[in-house]
């Protein structure tokens, strides 16, 4: 079995190309993301709206650590959303932010993940 390591950098390559069909690859059926049930296609549909919000998104891998069975992962963007970003009025500013991500992994896939994202940084952008 592959390392966790290159499991993770193979799933965010995933998600960059936003190949969706792979998806199922890295992520469990029932995965749960910050407490709440998504399950995969609910996972999909959070990722998708998030590449409609911003049509460039990238997600950049800046601080990794892995265990056995857990990633710490800090990722950082550099995007131009449409509209509104985390109920911020953005309209198509350029905006630097980060998340600071950990996830639980079972049997290579994603199993359950806490997000949190560093909007703070983002209502200085739009000062």
């Amino acid at each position: 079995m592959q390392d966790l390591e290159q499991i993770y950098r193979s799933y965010i390559d995933c998600l960059n190309r936003q190949d969706w069909l792979r998806l199922e690859d890295f992520v469990a059926a029932d995965v749960v993301h910050n407490d709440r049930r998504f399950g995969l296609d609910g996972y999909r549909r959070m990722l998708e709206s998030d590449f409609r919000a911003i049509p460039d998104l990238y997600f950049k891998i800046d601080l990794l650590v892995v265990d056995t069975q857990k990633v710490a992962s800090r990722l950082v963007f550099d995007c131009t959303p449409v509209g509104q970003l985390f109920g911020l009025p953005v309209n198509g500013r350029r905006v630097r932010f980060s998340e600071n991500v950990f996830y639980l992994f079972s049997e290579g896939r994603i199993v359950q993940v806490w997000s949190i994202i560093d909007t703070g940084v983002i209502e200085v952008q739009l000062a």
